[in-house]
């Protein structure tokens, strides 16, 4: 064999491995909506699109290349003035599952062996016009355990936002189903019903638990739900969506762990690259931080802090603990911003997991363990800023602060009982006030303790003498967003009324009404 013979054989033998290893493809303006690249239709420049790791920006012809493994999914990152294709579920249909071998052997079944790669890895998107104003809908941990507790998360929750208009998108913050894996699909049937494209990320409910590698963990939920590591824009915002649930434990090899993988946050630093600095970035997972404890990794944690410093406008939306609290991290955290680092950690549509007493249509109350009634949140984004709204189920928008006081009083002796206001939304850094018959304005204290209205309705299982249907409800927590007050004791006798107002980090004032009576013993 001679030298040109061999040079040939080299060049040719390199050409194969490099066209295996990568992946080529056109991000396209889909015209006519077959999700097909037509030869009239155009690609897109200046698009990202991602292996999970890897980011890279189209070029003018709207191609890309990226590096393929033997597990990956790609996905486009949708940009600002398009939509993607969504499936039968209003589920994007912005990646493609690339598992030639299939997943592993599981209980819950991952993906089946997909093949090679397509010659062209083509992503559809169509023009469709984008207000920086926009209202995004979010759910914590639906988690429903049985087909029963599915139809409590339709009637209870996703009836009431059913067909619901002027909002963008929606989003569920993991634990979509407990366990069963199988519901996934009954999962995705129901969040079709409320009509609007719908964005979901992985929690440790979702999980495959015969694993032993924490990459595997999610096989079933990439094969019904796609990706759970993500992200895409709408406006002048960037949406984050991220696994951070390290299972198995690193440290034992048992549970789970709060963090991400290296791999998870090289995405995340090479995906902001490419998104202005002045723009707000939304990233969205299932375990919060963690302001205090020891379930989230904390190296993990400040990477993810480097990597935002440069990013004056972020928001971090987590779910998991079935309460709701605002955390805050500054440089005793190790955030290096101007401004503390805010953590939404957002109550649950499941409430305290489908417990409590029924109402007329079969669904528990589901208070959750901190006194927060179970709902959902509106995000509501102007520009790079925003404000949260907290939907209580069942009850008016403005419904966002509870009074717990006596309803009823002697007027000879008054009563050592205390007013208590649960300001839903609260933390420690807000004002909440009260008044007697529209007198003086005079403040509350900001107190930890459990929430005596949770309490009291607790109880009621305990001191039953019958067996309570249902489940009884779970044993509280001190609340983060309580103020108490010493009872406003008069001895006129008649109808009286207290008022509570609380204004929220947004500058928004809310205010509560609850009447008692003053009766001769």
């Amino acid at each position: 064999m001679n030298k040109f013979t061999l040079l040939l054989l080299s060049t040719f033998l390199l050409g194969t491995a490099t066209a295996q290893n990568v992946a080529k493809g056109i991000v396209y303006e889909d015209l006519n909506g077959n999700f097909k690249k037509d030869k009239k239709e155009k690609g897109i420049a200046n698009v990202a699109v991602s292996n999970g790791t890897d980011v890279v920006l189209t070029n003018a012809k709207g191609e890309y290349q990226l590096p393929v493994g033997d597990d990956n999914i790609f996905f486009v990152i949708k940009p600002t003035g398009y939509k993607v294709a969504l499936d039968e579920n209003n589920l994007p249909k912005s990646y493609y599952l690339h598992k030639p071998k299939g997943a592993p052997e599981l209980k819950y079944k991952g993906a089946a062996p997909t093949g090679a790669l397509p010659a062209s890895l083509d992503f559809a998107l169509t023009a469709s016009p984008e207000a920086d104003n926009f209202k995004a809908l979010i759910f914590g941990d639906p988690q429903p355990y049985t087909l029963d507790e599915i139809k409590h998360f339709e009637k209870g929750v996703v009836q009431e936002v059913a067909g619901i208009k002027e909002v963008a998108f929606g989003l569920s913050l993991g634990d979509l189903v407990g366990d069963n894996l199988d519901l996934h699909q009954a999962y995705k049937e129901t969040i079709r019903k409320v009509g609007l494209p719908w964005y979901n990320l992985t929690g440790n409910h979702d999980m495959n638990y015969d694993v032993t590698q924490d990459e595997h963990a999610n096989e079933a939920f990439q094969s019904h739900l796609g990706p759970v590591n993500y992200s895409f824009n709408y406006g002048k915002v960037h949406f984050i969506v991220l696994d951070d649930i390290l299972y198995p434990d690193p440290r034992d090899g048992k549970g789970y762990w709060g963090g991400f993988r290296k791999d998870q946050l090289d995405f995340v630093e090479n995906d902001l690259k490419f998104v202005p600095k002045e723009n707000l970035v939304v990233l969205a997972f299932h375990i919060p931080l963690e302001l205090e404890g020891e379930s989230f990794r904390l190296e993990d944690r400040q990477r993810l802090f480097s990597i935002l410093k440069d990013y004056p406008n972020t928001l971090a939306l987590s779910a998991h603990t079935h309460f709701q609290q605002q955390n805050f991290f500054g440089a005793k955290e190790g955030w290096q911003g101007a401004k503390p680092f805010y953590e939404f950690n957002v109550g649950t549509t499941s409430g305290d997991w489908y417990s409590g007493e029924k109402n007329d249509q079969g669904v528990p109350a589901s208070t959750m363990r901190d006194g927060t009634p179970k709902g959902y949140v509106f995000l509501n984004f102007n520009g790079n800023q925003y404000t949260i709204d907290y939907k209580v189920v069942g009850k008016p928008s403005d419904y966002q602060i509870d009074i717990y006081a006596p309803n009823v009083i002697p007027s000879d002796r008054g009563t050592a009982a205390k007013v208590y206001a649960n300001f839903f939304m609260g933390s420690e850094k807000d004002v909440v006030e009260y008044r007697l018959d529209n007198g003086d304005w005079k403040p509350m204290t900001y107190t930890r303790e459990a929430d005596p209205r949770y309490v009291a309705a607790l109880y009621r299982w305990d001191a039953s003498e019958k067996l309570m249907p249902g489940r009884r409800p779970s044993n509280p927590v001190k609340s983060t967003h309580l103020w108490s007050v010493a009872f406003p004791n008069t001895k006129v006798e008649g109808t009286h009324t207290i008022e509570v107002r609380a204004k929220d980090m947004f500058g928004r004032t809310f205010t509560q009404t609850k009447t008692f009576r003053v009766e001769k013993p």
